[in-house]
């Protein structure tokens, strides 16, 4: 077994991550070679979710999203951006969730008040179908520097966030996939609320040397994808099916306590946490790159009362105020 990882037993009962509570767990299944990882973000998340205000509902999704994002961009095997992004006619009409190597994500909503007012007046539980109604959703890797992006789209046809991923997998990546996510708002003993959200995601790996041409074609006939029909795959999925949502975001359940509980029968190894923050890429010196690309007359209709030009982040809300004598 190498240095860098360990097989999971029933004795452990100390979390993988070190005390944090904000992380990615890479592990893998021994004896069907299934690669997993397992998120819970807590400090990052309600500190995103928080600042914003939005209304329950639109909260949950963005939750839903980053920990999805921090799942997808921890596998990225080079210094990028991975970003997941929404556009909808429905009341959530846009949703942005960023990744940045090593483990840095941010995130921010977009909400039609109306149509969202319109939405609750029913009185019914808003499912997230509605909430996002119909449009897209895009999945962006940046490598940075001179290499190419590359980005895949599929339909939000008023589904979820979890079905559109799957569906990303299916059609773009071609990879049997499983995606389960959770989200809790829970009240303190102070009064106040606090976030968190944890999610599992397992992928099947290719046998080594692959599949026979006689095999992939009499896979796609069935409608399947390769992998899709293994035993070893539907045995791990079928057991990943078992998490309860309450496992995946309890605090005091320790993430490779978790994984044995799902796997034992299989056998479980665990790589190293990735440790995920909040961060933002904006600063005073962007914003004013930014607004000096602009002409006289433009600034002008953006002056506030005082006669300053006020910019606020759309990620971290921080507020950049400008003068004329800032603006050169």
């Amino acid at each position: 077994m190498a240095d860098r990882e360990r097989q999971v037993s029933a004795a452990e009962t100390t979390a993988a991550s070190g005390g944090s509570s904000d992380f990615v767990l890479p592990f893998q299944t021994v004896a069907s070679r299934v690669m997993g990882r397992m998120v819970r973000l807590a400090g990052t998340v309600d500190a995103v979710l928080k600042r914003h205000a939005y209304p329950e509902p639109v909260s949950e999704a963005l939750g839903q999203a980053l920990a999805l994002t921090a799942l997808l961009g921890t596998a990225l095997k080079f210094e990028g951006r991975l970003t997941l992004q929404t556009k909808s006619d429905g009341p959530l009409e846009f949703l942005v969730a960023d990744f940045s190597t090593p483990g840095f994500v941010r995130g921010y909503a977009g909400v039609d008040t109306a149509r969202y007012a319109a939405l609750a007046a029913s009185g019914q539980p808003i499912r997230q179908g509605a909430l996002f109604g119909k449009g897209h959703l895009a999945m962006t890797i940046d490598p940075g520097g001179d290499m190419q992006r590359y980005q895949g789209i599929v339909a939000l046809e008023g589904s979820t966030l979890i079905e559109a991923a799957l569906t990303y997998f299916r059609q773009s990546e071609q990879l049997p996939t499983f995606i389960r996510l959770a989200i809790a708002r829970e009240k303190l003993a102070g009064g106040d609320w606090t976030w968190r959200v944890g999610g599992l995601l397992l992928q099947h790996v290719s046998p080594e040397g692959g599949r026979t041409a006689d095999e992939l074609a009499s896979a796609e006939e069935r409608g399947l994808l390769l992998g899709e029909d293994d035993d070893s795959w539907s045995r791990v999925s079928i057991l990943a099916s078992t998490v309860e949502d309450h496992e995946l975001v309890d605090p005091t359940l320790a993430p490779e306590r978790l994984l044995y509980r799902l796997f034992h029968e299989e056998g479980v190894r665990v790589t190293p946490v990735q440790r995920i923050e909040e961060y933002c890429t904006c600063s005073r010196e962007r914003v004013l790159g930014f607004l000096t690309r602009f002409g006289a007359a433009e600034l002008s209709d953006m002056k506030e009362p005082d006669g300053t030009i006020a910019v606020t982040c759309e990620f971290c809300s921080k507020r950049y105020p400008f003068r004329d004598e800032d603006l050169g």
